[in-house]
């Protein structure tokens, strides 16, 4: 193995395989916090935009840089109003939980159309009802249309979002005061708390073990490939296991990244934005729009760092599944420089 003579440290992480592309376009949230306090929904949706830099003082205490200026590599996440179009249940046997029922609003949108039809039937509300024992989960089913956004896709996306609630008696009555109503953004998250994102990512097609995993090219003139790994396994078992790098997929994977902070919450119909050193309203979309976004005329929230995925993808969000500090302050917001 030229220059190693023992072993080495394995390149790539196996928490992310299989390294396949993902099935679809849209994340799926699998796993929703468990929060007993008052009832509301645990998560949202929005496309991603574009990134700004957000100027901030950093609040974090016992921290070198406190009270200092930051800059903020941000994304921005364009939030349309999501639609509350029904109710799911489920129940749980030994095989896991399974859905039993749906209960669809009167009326729902007519671009619902495109992706299922459904009609409204009221003795599914009298099941729910009935059944209370029986459930073990509940959900909200939304939509939210791409058309708000300002882009071109008709079809809305629809999927599920978890509710919170002391018991199911009481997210059911919760899904029933606001089923058919439009919920924005500022209903469900608020300035300063953190969040976690799921998306899909950025494609990059084939990928060799160099680029994929990170392993290292070999010695000049020690084999005949120089971007190839050294040995693909022992002699015995003449097999090639599956943690050993080898070309594929990169890119197009679902990921979640966790206690991602909100530095705004923003719900001007403009897009536009005002914070204490800018009295003034100013625009947060840059000369001519995001590129391959364009410009942000809805509901928006703005996160410190990246997000995964492309322009124009959906990005789901939702309250943190891990443990954060109770505190949520309000970011001290300086200046905001939409490029």
């Amino acid at each position: 193995m030229g220059h190693r003579k023992y072993s080495s440290p394995r390149r790539g992480s196996l928490a992310f395989y299989p390294r396949i592309r993902a099935k679809s376009l849209e994340s799926k949230v699998r796993n929703w916090p468990e929060h007993s306090e008052n009832s509301s929904l645990l998560g949202f949706a929005g496309f991603k935009a574009g990134q700004i830099q957000v100027m901030t003082i950093d609040d974090k205490e016992k921290t070198p840089n406190f009270g200092k200026q930051l800059d903020n590599s941000s994304t921005v996440i364009s939030t349309p109003p999501i639609n509350i179009i029904g109710i799911r249940c489920y129940k749980k046997d030994a095989y896991g939980e399974k859905a039993v029922i749906d209960a669809y609003s009167k009326d729902l949108p007519k671009e619902l159309e495109r992706k299922f039809k459904t009609k409204y039937n009221e003795k599914s509300f009298e099941v729910i009802e009935s059944s209370f024992d029986s459930i073990s989960s509940i959900f909200a089913v939304v939509s939210i249309s791409p058309k708000k956004a300002n882009l071109s896709q008709k079809k809305p996306f629809v999927f599920e979002i978890g509710v919170s609630g002391k018991d199911i008696q009481t997210k059911y009555q919760y899904l029933r005061d606001i089923l058919g109503k439009e919920i924005r953004i500022s209903d469900v998250f608020q300035n300063g708390q953190f969040i976690d994102v799921s998306g899909i990512t950025r494609g990059k097609g084939i990928e060799g073990p160099i680029t994929r995993f990170g392993v290292k090219r070999k010695q000049h003139k020690s084999r005949k490939s120089v971007r190839a790994l050294g040995t693909l396994g022992p002699i015995s078992p003449a097999v090639v296991m599956y943690s050993v790098p080898r070309q594929g997929q990169r890119g197009f994977h679902q990921r979640t990244e966790y206690n991602k902070r909100i530095l705004m919450v923003s719900s001007a119909a403009d897009g536009s934005i005002q914070t204490p050193a800018q009295p003034k309203k100013i625009s947060i979309n840059p000369p001519g729009g995001f590129n391959h976004f364009g410009l942000i005329n809805t509901d928006y929230i703005v996160v410190r760092g990246s997000v995964p995925g492309v322009p124009k993808r959906l990005v789901k969000m939702r309250h943190p599944i891990r443990n954060t500090t109770k505190k949520v302050l309000e970011p001290k917001i300086i200046e905001v420089i939409a490029k």
